[in-house]
């Protein structure tokens, strides 16, 4: 994916220079984000791990999202604290929504909710891509390491 080792190579870098650890809670993306944090320069230094919550169910019994709807904001945030707590990470993004090519839950395909938890706090951000399921799963896991980028930057 173009551009992501690069994005989770800095993550590496400022997460190491911070003694921090990184998890991450996927839906919709399907542990592509965690992949690519995986594969990052030193990361069995510093990713603690990642949980792959497809189903509701999942995300219910494992991360403690309260039951209900699942691409919402709510659930996002609930992931990323979920997943953070789980694995004793300091840092962690979620992302749950709706890949395509159907809407769910009343949601069109692209809707997207991201979560960054941080000892801060956690931050929630919506975004509607367009695109193939393809190519939406490749611009949500972007945007996620972006997003972990950028609160390591602003902190």
């Amino acid at each position: 994916m173009a551009g992501a080792k690069d994005v989770a190579d800095e993550i590496s870098e400022l997460v190491r220079e911070r003694g921090l650890s990184v998890a991450t809670a996927e839906s919709l993306t399907g542990g592509k984000i965690s992949c690519q944090l995986g594969v990052a320069e030193c990361s069995a230094e510093w990713f603690a791990g990642s949980v792959v919550a497809y189903l509701s169910r999942v995300k219910y019994d494992v991360l403690k999202v309260p039951e209900g709807p699942v691409v919402t904001e709510e659930c996002a945030a609930a992931m990323a604290e979920g997943v953070a707590g789980l694995l004793g990470a300091d840092l962690a993004v979620a992302v749950t929504g709706v890949g395509g090519p159907d809407e769910e839950e009343g949601q069109p395909a692209g809707t997207v909710w991201f979560a960054v938890r941080a000892e801060s706090g956690t931050t929630t951000e919506l975004r509607r891509f367009e695109g193939d399921p393809a190519e939406i799963v490749d611009k949500t896991t972007l945007h996620a390491l972006h997003l972990l980028l950028d609160h390591l930057k602003r902190s």
